[in-house]
C-alpha cells in the first residue's frame, strides 16, 4: 500500500478528519462563502462537522479555512454541540487550490503527538455524511490504504470534440460519481500530498488524484446517493427542506425567572451590560433574561431546569456570565439532533428602557444560542407600577422557546 512505517507515537486505531472549507464558493449566493451560509439554523460547515461528528466521535478534526474567514469560522462553531467542538483542533489555513487546503490540514495532524493512522478528507459542502458511509470509508482505509466513495452513474455520458461533436460513449456501467469522505492511510496520502507539492504537481482535483499520481492504487467502496453537496442556492433550499423534513417533533418550552434589584449600576440582560441605578441579585450574573431562555430550552427538551444543571449551591458558579447556561442548553438541543426553530422573550420592568437596546439583546442571544438573529424575538413591558415589578423591586422575564427534534424510535 505505499504506507510509511508508523511510529512509537501512532495509535493503530486513531482516526482524524480533514474538513476543507477554505473555498470561496460564490455560487450559493448571499454573500457570504457558502460553508458559512445558513441552512435550517447552523450554517453549512457547522452541519458537516456535526454529523461527522455523530458518525466517528472518536475522531480528532481540523478544519482547513481560508484566513480571512477566522470570524465566520468562530461563530459557526457556536452552533455545534459542546462534545463536537471539543475534538476540534484549530484550523489549518488552506491556499489557493483545494489540493494546498488539504496539505495544509494534514500538516497540523502530523504534528500531533499521537499522529493518526486514518485519515478522512471530507468536502464541508456535503452535510449528509451518514454514519454508515463513515463507517465505510474507515473500513476501506484500514482495508486498502487508500479508497474513495463512489455512486453508480444513471446519466449517459458523453466525450466530446473542442468543436462539440461525440468522439466517444463510455461505458457508464464503468464510471462511478465520486464523494467524500475520502479515506487513507494516513502516512499514504501525506507522503503522497508533501511528493506532489515538492514536485510542483498541481491542479489535481481530488486526493485520490494525488495518491494515484503518486503511483498508489485507489479503490472504490459504496458511495450514498443522499450525500449530496451544496454548490448551489437551489442545493441549500433542497438541504434545509430535506433537513427540516427530518425534524417532525416539535416541542414548546417555557421559561420564567425573576431577580431582585438591589446595589449596583449596572444590570446583564441576555448577555447585554446596561448602565443603571440598580444591580441585579443572583449566585450568578443574575441575567433573568438568560436564564429565562435557558429554561424555556431545557423545558422542552424535558431535561430539568437551570437549577439542576448549575446549582446555585456550587461555588463555581458564583458571579459566572450566563451565557454559560445558555450555550449550554443550545447545545443539549443539538444534541439531541435538533434545532432551536424560534425563541421569543418578554422582560417585565419600569427601567431602564428596553427598547435602545433589543437589537443588541437579540443578537447577543443568537449569538450565544447560534442560531440567526430572525429566529429571536425580544419584547419588554411594564406592569402599569402593579406588584414588585411596578415597585421596581426586581425585574421578571418569560421565554418560550420552539424547538425541533428528530422522531425517535419506539
Amino acid at each position: 500500500m505505499g504506507v510509511a512505517g508508523s511510529s512509537e507515537d501512532q495509535n493503530e486505531d486513531h482516526l482524524a478528519i480533514v474538513v476543507v472549507a477554505a473555498g470561496r464558493g460564490a455560487r450559493a449566493g448571499g454573500g457570504l462563502p457558502k460553508q458559512y451560509r445558513d441552512v435550517a439554523g447552523a450554517s453549512v460547515l457547522a452541519r458537516s462537522l456535526a454529523a461527522l461528528h455523530r458518525a466517528a466521535p472518536q475522531a480528532t478534526i481540523v478544519v482547513s479555512i481560508n484566513a480571512e474567514d477566522g470570524e465566520l469560522y468562530a461563530q459557526s462553531l457556536a452552533s455545534l454541540p459542546v462534545s463536537a467542538q471539543a475534538r476540534l483542533r484549530p484550523p489549518a489555513f488552506g491556499g489557493a487550490t483545494r489540493q494546498e487546503s488539504v496539505r495544509a490540514g494534514l500538516e497540523v495532524l502530523a504534528k500531533e503527538r499521537r499522529r493518526p493512522s486514518v485519515v478522512l478528507i471530507h468536502d464541508a459542502a456535503r452535510i449528509f455524511p451518514s454514519e454508515a458511509l463513515v463507517a465505510r470509508a474507515i473500513g476501506a482505509a484500514k482495508d486498502h490504504g487508500a479508497a474513495i466513495p463512489g455512486v453508480p452513474v444513471t446519466d449517459t455520458i458523453k466525450e466530446i470534440a473542442a468543436d462539440g461533436s461525440i468522439e466517444g460513449t463510455p461505458d457508464r456501467a464503468r464510471l462511478r460519481a465520486v464523494q467524500t469522505p475520502q479515506a487513507f492511510a494516513f502516512d499514504l496520502i501525506l507522503n503522497a500530498h508533501r511528493r506532489a507539492a515538492e514536485a510542483g504537481a498541481h491542479g489535481l482535483t481530488d486526493d485520490a488524484a494525488i495518491a494515484e499520481w503518486a503511483g498508489e492504487r485507489v479503490f472504490v467502496f459504496e458511495g450514498d446517493a443522499a450525500n449530496m453537496k451544496i454548490t448551489s442556492a437551489d442545493d441549500l433550499a433542497a438541504a434545509e427542506a430535506r433537513l427540516v423534513a427530518e425534524l417532525v417533533d416539535v416541542r414548546l418550552g417555557q421559561g420564567y425567572d425573576v431577580h431582585a434589584l438591589g446595589e449596583g449600576d449596572h444590570i446583564w440582560l441576555g448577555g447585554v451590560k446596561i448602565a443603571h441605578d440598580h444591580g441585579l441579585v443572583g449566585h450568578s450574573d443574575a441575567d433573568v433574561l438568560s436564564h429565562a431562555v435557558t429554561d424555556a430550552l431545557l423545558g422542552a427538551l424535558a431535561d430539568g431546569d437551570i437549577g439542576s444543571h448549575f446549582p446555585p449551591s456550587d461555588p463555581q458558579w458564583k458571579g459566572a456570565r450566563s451565557d454559560i447556561f445558555l450555550a449550554y442548553a443550545a447545545s443539549r438541543v443539538r444534541e439531541h439532533g435538533g434545532m432551536i426553530a424560534h425563541v421569543d422573550a418578554t422582560l417585565v420592568c419600569e427601567r431602564p428602557k428596553i427598547g435602545p437596546h433589543r437589537d443588541a439583546i437579540r443578537a447577543s442571544l443568537a449569538a450565544t444560542m447560534g442560531v440567526s438573529i430572525d429566529r429571536v424575538a425580544v419584547k419588554a413591558t411594564t406592569s402599569e407600577r402593579l406588584g414588585f415589578t411596578g415597585r421596581e423591586e426586581g425585574i421578571a422575564a418569560l421565554a418560550v422557546a420552539t424547538v425541533r427534534l428528530p422522531l425517535k424510535a419506539s
